[in-house]
């Protein structure tokens, strides 16, 4: 049976579940010390992966996707409104989140869950622009802004009206946590996988 939810609530679903700051959990854990003392100093996979350790990066990326793909897929299965509130949430959530004085990553990988929950096709054509520019340019900025650029576009292109605003606001709010990367990036500055800086 489906509920009807308060927007303000469906934000706090996602924002619960983004801000769970996996990157540093996992590194601390892992005795790597403090994830946001190196590289970029943000808590998400590419980061992590400047630790050295691909498999905690690849545990870092998949856990980052996850918080973004469960609360929509619980606002599927249990709303009748407000999805892109939790969508939105998500993605809030990862970038400030209140347990680190809402100084955390970069949303990319939690864009993906978010499209993965929202429907499939979406996620896909996420994934394939995202792992397309990262297989050409091995530049994970790039790849990550060209990929929440493609959601709203494949959204409108699927007829999903509704979703094409919340994830141009997603895509939006993406783009500008690159600012920086977008300036190195036209300088011709900016770091390849697997890179330490």
């Amino acid at each position: 049976m489906n509920y009807e939810i308060d927007p303000s609530l469906a934000l706090v679903l996602g924002y619960v579940f983004g801000s769970i700051p996996f990157g540093l959990l996992l590194t601390k854990m892992a005795g790597m010390g403090d994830v946001r003392s190196i590289g970029s100093g943000n808590i998400g996979a590419t980061n992590v992966l400047r630790t050295g350790n691909k498999g905690l990066a690849a545990l870092t990326l998949l856990l980052d996707l996850l918080k973004g793909f469960v609360p929509v897929l619980l606002a599927w299965n249990l709303f009748q409104n407000d999805l892109g509130w939790t969508a939105l949430g998500a993605i809030l959530g990862h970038c400030f989140p209140i347990w680190l004085g809402f100084k955390g990553g970069k949303g990319v990988a939690t864009a993906a869950g978010v499209c993965f929950g929202i429907a499939w096709p979406l996620g896909t054509v996420y994934a394939v622009v995202w792992l397309s520019i990262l297989a050409v340019s091995r530049i994970s900025s790039l790849a990550g802004i060209a990929a929440v650029i493609s959601a709203p576009i494949a959204a409108w292109y699927f007829g999903w009206m509704s979703f094409v605003a919340p994830l141009a606001l997603i895509a939006a709010l993406i783009v500008w946590l690159h600012r920086a990367n977008i300036g190195r990036l036209f300088r011709g500055e900016e770091p390849r996988v697997g890179s330490k800086t």
